[in-house]
Formats: structure tokens, sequence, C-alpha cells
């Protein structure tokens, strides 16, 4: 069942109505200070009427609008600021549906979603976005879908399970979710005109939609303005004050994010608070948030409470998580404020500055008070064939996992994938290794990777080496989460668990696994196209606090270090990745050797 709203032109007769005195609100919040994020000022003692799930008025009194039936809150003093919207997230990343991150989000205020699917489209095609656009329209709050643009995320650098067409794109856009296009990260394709890439774009804009950009090169000469001519509307790669300006010079939307493993505010919000740039083109944005920070620490209520830490003047970081979202996806007359005929999505709080979030308004209704969630948030019924995608085509052993070195060699120089603690991009390093029996073995803290096919049953295994992590003793780390083809990652100190690693997602479905020593010491499963559970936040959350505890028993000190792990086969982000073909120089943007020549 759609949680429906009716549009501000349906209601218009009951708003003016209402705002005029003739008729009676269904709820009305007083005794209260009101954040406007039109204006940037804190109005104390205005008050709300709402009608029909959105505002009908706003003013310093609505005494006018009560009925005997109008239901009265009493604000206390507190804050009355718009509910929280987060820009750019892809909710596979909290290993839950739509529904059970939803409930997840809605006691910390967030109360509008713009969400890219991408990581279901490169499972299951357009019929997984469906499914995540379907589940979505169920929900009392606003979850927009944005199509999924890139499935390869690199066309030629790896295989997925389905691939987007411009023809899957100019349909999505006919459907009542779709908000626009999701992130373009094949930036190379737009710079040199892919037809495909342009395509979509086109049927993006010509549907009146944004397009979500993805632009994660240093270079900000032709080829940046290349891309942002062809249409991306915002970009959440940079890292630095420089890309946040850049962005915004060429009238894009600097979209700054923090994640549960990306902290790419601090770096760039001096750009308003020491260059004193016009703060109407920066929105926050979390991206990727896992279930452990959305129960433990919140969602965009952390974004805006670290904006406000990093210098930023409150009533700016809200209009960075309210207006300016809404406004730059079109739907400035629909929500992200509070004011007459939005949607009547409202927090109380007692600080703008620590954020409590006390109480949760949506479309006019309670969804959460004190921290707990009020209302339900219905699942999809999702079938057989997204809950059975880990196809490997055989069981894998030892074998599988070797890597033969040159004839005649007793060492080896390999390039090997640094890992950087809170980053996304890799560090292209190299490594001398010793050969045993014939086979390369890693040393210290260099050891391997594989990345396993799993959506053909090909049965193919890709090795190379990684460092960074700080494994010891013999282990082994499993995912079938593997941004951004989902194929399985598996990067271990041994091959024997590596292999049973392996094998065991393939037994439950999909999801994280951890051996140590021949025995699982952690497993999150994940049955729904092998990236998501139907299952609580709190409860897969659990598990994953399970699984962040072995990775450290394994010797792994890196916060969020499971963020890292699933990203190293995402060949869109330099420097160096793994995919079902090989590895990826992502600065070339090529496949390459992984042995070196010099030795």
């Amino acid at each position: 069942m759609e949680h429906h709203i009716k549009s501000w032109a349906e209601l218009a007769p009951r708003l003016v109505a209402v705002a005029a005195g003739r008729a009676h609100a269904d709820l009305v919040i007083s005794g209260g200070k009101l954040v406007n994020v039109q204006s940037r000022e804190v109005l104390d003692g205005w008050q709300v009427a709402i009608s029909g799930g959105r505002f009908a008025y706003v003013g310093p009194d609505a005494s006018h609008c009560i009925g005997p039936e109008t239901q009265i809150i009493d604000a206390k003093g507190r804050y009355l600021i718009p509910g929280l919207c987060d820009g750019h997230m892809h909710i596979e990343s909290g290993m839950l549906t739509p529904a059970e991150f939803a409930a997840a989000v809605i006691p910390h205020g967030t109360t509008t979603m713009f969400t890219d699917p991408h990581e279901i489209a490169n499972v299951l095609g357009l019929r997984g976005v469906r499914m995540m656009h379907d589940e979505a329209l169920m929900q009392p709050v606003n979850i927009y879908t944005q199509m999924p643009s890139c499935a390869p995320s690199a066309p030629g650098l790896e295989t997925t399970g389905f691939e987007i067409s411009a023809e899957d794109v100019a349909e999505a856009m006919s459907w009542p979710g779709i908000i626009g296009l999701g992130e373009m990260m094949n930036f190379p394709g737009v710079i040199n005109g892919d037809p495909q890439m342009l395509a979509e774009m086109a049927a993006t804009m010509n549907a009146g939609k944004t397009v979500g950009g993805h632009y994660a090169s240093p270079d900000k000469g032709n080829a940046f303005a290349a891309y942002v001519a062809g249409g991306a509307a915002d970009d959440h790669e940079g890292t630095a004050e420089a890309d946040a300006i850049a962005r915004v010079r060429l009238g894009m939307k600097s979209m700054m994010r923090l994640g549960s493993a990306w902290y790419d505010v601090e770096s760039q919000i001096t750009a308003i608070t020491e260059r004193g740039l016009d703060p109407r083109n920066f929105i926050l944005c979390t991206d990727d948030c896992h279930s452990g920070t959305l129960v433990n620490d919140g969602h965009m209520n952390r974004v805006v409470r670290h904006a406000i830490e990093c210098g930023c003047d409150p009533l700016i970081a809200l209009q960075m998580a309210t207006i300016n979202t809404a406004t730059h996806f079109g739907l400035e007359r629909e929500l992200g404020s509070i004011a007459p005929g939005r949607r009547a999505d409202v927090i109380l709080t007692s600080d703008i500055v620590t954020l409590p979030i006390e109480h949760v308004i949506a479309r006019g209704k309670t969804v959460a008070k004190d921290g707990k969630i009020t209302v339900e948030c219905p699942h999809y019924d999702w079938p057989a064939d997204a809950r059975q995608t880990v196809n490997m085509g055989k069981a894998l052993g030892d074998a599988d996992f070797a890597i033969p070195a040159p004839a005649g060699k007793n060492s080896v120089k390999v390039k090997v994938i640094g890992v950087v603690e809170n980053q996304a991009p890799t560090e292209a390093l190299t490594a001398e290794l010793p050969v045993v029996d014939g086979l390369v073995e890693g040393v210290g803290d260099t050891y391997q990777i594989a990345l396993v096919e799993r959506h053909q049953g090909t049965g193919k295994v890709v090795n190379a080496f990684v460092s960074g992590f700080g494994y010891n003793g013999k282990m082994a780390m499993a995912s079938t989460v593997a941004h951004d083809s989902h194929h399985m990652i598996v990067v271990g100190t041994d091959r024997a668990n590596m292999a049973a690693a392996a094998n065991r997602l393939g037994e439950v479905g999909g999801g994280v696994t951890i051996w140590k020593d021949g025995k699982e010491l952690a497993l999150v499963e994940l049955p729904i196209a092998g990236l998501m559970s139907d299952q609580p936040a709190a409860q897969v959350a659990a598990k994953a606090d399970e699984m962040v505890a072995a990775m450290t028993e394994c010797g792994c000190t890196l916060n969020n270090a499971y963020m890292q792990h699933s990203l190293l086969a995402l060949v869109v982000i330099p420097s160096l990745r793994i995919s079902d073909l090989g590895l990826v120089d992502v600065e070339k943007f090529e496949l390459t050797e992984l042995f070196e020549d010099d030795l």
C-alpha cells in the first residue's frame, strides 16, 4: 500500500480555508520557535497549522485554525525545524531494505531521501530497481529513487549481473517515484562523448529531472568542464575546499558527505565558513551509512551536527540538509521548509546545535518520539529469485586462490592495492614477495585478495594482493557486497580459509563472513541480492558488530574497515582496484598486469 499524500493542487481549497479560518486544521503546533530556512531566521512563537498532511498556516498565531477536533502539540519552547533530507545515498549500504532503512532513520529526523539503488541494479537490473522503487513508495516518509546510470560502472573493466541501457533509463523516467538519474560515474565516457551516457542524460533532462554526478578525477580543467557540460548537476566526490569551489563555480551543487567511512565535510565546508561562498549551492549528504552507524550514531542529524562542529552557522547547516536539497531536485515547493502548502515534515528539537531529535512528524503524522519509531514501515514481497543471486558455478578450493609465479622466479615484484583509512581512494603500491613451491606468497601486511564471479556461474576467480588492513594469523574475509558489480571479494592470509569463506556465502545466498583457523567467527546474512537483509537495523547492526569484532580479532584496527573491503572492486575510484576481468588501473582506466617487469 503506497502512503499517498494529496498534491498541493488537490488540497489547495482546504489549505486556503484553514489558513483563512473558515475550516479547522488537523494539527496545530504552538509554543515553539520556528526555524525558517527560507529566510534563515528563528521566529519565536510562530505556530503552524497542518491539514491533509501539508502545512496550511504558518505564522504568529494559528488560533483561528483550531476547532474541536484539532490536535494541539505544545512545543514547550523547542525549535521547529524541517524534516531532514539526504541528498545522495544508497540504501543498500545499510545492508537493509528500504522499509528497514526508513524505520532506522525516521527516529533520527530523516523524512526525505534521494536514493540511488545502483547496487541492486548491478545484480538484478531494471527489475531490481523497480522493487526498490516500489518498496520506497510504501513508506510513511519520502523516498525518491534515482534511476541508476552506470551498470557496469566502467564498461570493459568489469562484468555485471545485468547492464543498464539508455532505453531502461527512458522507461524508468515515467515511474512515479523516479526523481532523476543516479550518479554518472562513467565520467571518462561523458567527457569522450559516449553515446549511451549522453542518451541516458538526455532522457533524464527531457523528462525534466535531475542528473546526478560523480566526478572522481583531480583534473579541474577542460575534462571537468566537459563533464559538467554533459548535464551532471551535483557531485559528492570532492574531498578538499578547492573541489567544492570548482563545482559551485560551474553551477553544480557541491554535495559534502559524512557517511560511515567518508569524512569529506570538514575539509570542504571552509568554502563557506572561511571563504564566504554562497551556501545555497552546498548540500549535506551521507552517501553510504552502514546499519551500525544508523543505530548508534544517527543519519542526517549526525551530518548536520558535524557541520556545526566544523564552524558552520546552525541555520546554514540546516539549510544544507533541507531547502537546498529540495530545491536542487525541483521540490522546493513540495518539501524542505516549514511553509504553506509543503508536506508537513517537521522535527521538534530543544537545541539546534546538538540537535536532539525529540519528536518527528512526517506528512502531518507523528512518526517517531524520543528516538522510537511510532509507525509501520511496510515490506515489499521480495520474490525467490531476488534471494538466490550467489551463483559461483562450483565449490571453490585452495587451488582457486593460488597465484603461480613466472617460471624460474624465487621472488617477484607485484602491484598491491593499498587501503587508505577513512578514504575511498586506494594507493597503487608495489611489493617484492617470495615464491614458495612455484606460488607467490604474501608477507607481513601484504596478503591476497580475490574476486569471485557470482552472477553467471563461470567459476572464475581473479587473484591479486592488498595491504593496509593489518591482518595476521590464518584468516579470510568474504563479502558479496563488492561495489559496484557486486561479485564476491575475498581477502585473506590463507588460501584454505579463503575457500571456506567463499563457499559459505554460496550456501547462505550472500552476505559477509569472517574465518580464522578454519572456523567461522562472524556471519552477516544478506539474502536479498546478496546485498540486503530484511531484518530490522538493530539486528543487522548486532551482526555487523560481531563482524567488526572478528576483523579486530584478525588484527584489523582501521575505522570501518568493512567499507574499505567492500570498495576494493570499485573500478571508478583511483588508484588500483580488482574486477572479474583483472587488476584495474583507474588512473588510466585500463586493465593492468599483477606482475611488474623489472625483477
